[in-house]
């Protein structure tokens, strides 16, 4: 053991998802052993743009106040602008639902927060939580036996019941399992991301924006702020990396600037990806290493903290004996379809967004960025209903998120907050009637429901039953 303590699941990769994987683990009492190759996180500003499903998820563990604190700066900076440079560019009108005004549907707000803001701050949840952290460590090989996978590190190995592979777009783990993918694969041309300083808090004051699409005819991109003054990242169609950048940048900005920096120039190439399959035996792949889907709906980041959220409480139930191992298959059932949703609804949104022309049949907004897929098998008893895509309408239905509501006039507790790390039963009338009048909803630990019916006595013999099945993922079909 070289010294390492053996735990309960190992996580390898450090990035917002292994992090994350490692939070909720915490979260359920599991003891968790993080190993990630790079010595620190990431530098660069990457994932900005994080759900109110992901902060609902992180409210649940506690750290919601803490993410909206450090987001402070681009708060209010919901809006997009476009315009030949920034400095001709308009602030646009936020997008607002059919009829007005959207009623509220979570407890949380969305977050623009950059990831190399995002992850010091997750990763000391982490290590406070109780995870052995420990950055400056690559994986070599994993090996499974009967009943632990066994890590090979430079100075030894680290044996675990489980191991939750977070590693990134060029999964070695999903590659080394021999684990394929499908999809569109690219899409698009290539790009580059150019990630910059300059103090553009004159320029953009009155006009804040999340992303601005640059429409100058020798320097069209998109400029996306990353902190609102300082920070921010220029993306320019075409794989080129050797230009003048600074010259670039002026021009688009339609400013001279003289205080601009040029930190890196990153290629890149938006994908559509997803495994085809996310578990193999004591091994299940999350995030990047799962699915790869284009930015345009900042789904990704978010689709993986939803991946382990999902797969947190399933791996708790096993290791304390409350559930068969057959239980952990209703992770690839649920979240595989999942994945290739949103992966599917990133790409079709990149079609549209280089089209300009809208996509009638894409789902609404708020079905992403509330989590609203719907399970159709897995761990619940499908009750024959059909969560809609192109509206959202939220009410209670198998396989979904549980709708939002509050639970008292003061609006400090809402629905979402009854379950998570257990499960929850919660009654039919009053503020959270959805499923017809005297029924009530199971709810999983990840917020889902898992049966709707009569009767808390009823419910409590379903968890029961979904916990003792052999394979869930299975059983109610």
């Amino acid at each position: 053991m070289s010294g390492h303590r053996t735990p309960d699941v190992l996580v390898v990769g450090g990035g917002l998802v292994g992090l994350t994987a490692a939070l909720v683990l915490r979260h359920h009492g599991v003891s968790v052993t993080l190993v990630e190759r790079r010595a620190g996180t990431s530098p660069q500003p990457k994932a900005r743009r994080f759900h109110m499903r992901t902060m609902e998820i992180f409210r649940e563990l506690g750290l919601a106040g803490l993410v909206h604190e450090a987001a402070r700066d681009l708060a209010g900076h919901d809006h997009m602008a476009a315009g030949r440079t920034l400095a001709e560019a308009r602030q646009l009108p936020l997008w607002q639902p059919a009829g007005g005004p959207a009623a509220e549907v979570s407890p949380e707000r969305p977050c623009l927060l950059a990831q190399d803001a995002l992850e010091p701050l997750l990763r000391a949840a982490a290590v406070d939580a109780g995870a052995d952290v420990r950055f400056g460590t690559p994986l070599a090989g994993l090996e499974q036996t009967a009943g632990e996978v066994v890590g090979r590190l430079a100075d030894g190995e680290i044996r675990a019941r489980y191991v939750v592979a977070a590693d990134g777009a060029r999964s070695g783990i999903r590659e080394a399992l021999g684990i394929t993918r499908s999809g569109r694969g690219a899409i698009g041309g290539p790009s580059v991301n150019v990630y910059f300083t300059a103090d553009l808090g004159d320029v953009v004051r009155g006009r804040e924006f999340n992303l601005c699409q640059i429409e100058h005819p020798d320097a069209p991109g998109g400029l996306a702020s990353v902190d609102g003054r300082y920070r921010w990242v220029f993306m320019s169609p075409g794989g080129e990396t050797r230009r003048d950048w600074p010259a670039r940048l002026r021009q688009a900005l339609g400013v001279p600037l003289p205080d601009l920096e040029v930190l890196s120039v990153l290629p890149w190439q938006a994908e559509m990806l997803v495994a085809d399959r996310y578990s193999d035996g004591r091994v299940h792949l999350a995030g990047d290493a799962a699915h790869l889907m284009p930015p345009y709906a900042a789904s990704g980041a978010n689709t993986g903290i939803a991946d382990v959220h999902n797969l947190g409480w399933k791996l708790a139930a096993v290791l304390r004996g409350e559930a068969g191992p057959g239980l952990l298959d209703s992770y690839d059932a649920e979240r595989r379809p999942a994945g290739w949703f949103a992966a599917d609804q990133s790409a079709r949104r990149t079609d549209s967004f280089k089209l300009g022309t809208p996509d009638p049949t894409l789902a609404h907004p708020y079905v992403l960025a509330a989590g609203g897929f719907q399970y159709t098998a897995g761990a619940l008893v499908p009750d024959g209903s059909e969560e809609p895509v192109l509206d959202f309408a939220p009410a209670g239905r198998a396989g979904t998120r549980v709708p939002h509501r509050w639970l008292d006039d003061a609006r400090t507790r809402s629905t979402l907050d009854l379950a998570g790390p257990g499960w929850a039963i919660l009654p039919g009338g009053n503020r959270v009637d959805f499923a017809g009048t005297g029924e009530c909803l199971l709810l999983r630990p990840d917020h889902v429901v898992a049966w709707r019916g009569r009767g808390a006595g009823e419910a409590a013999k379903v968890r029961v039953a979904l916990l003792a099945a052999s394979n869930v993922a299975k059983v109610w079909v």
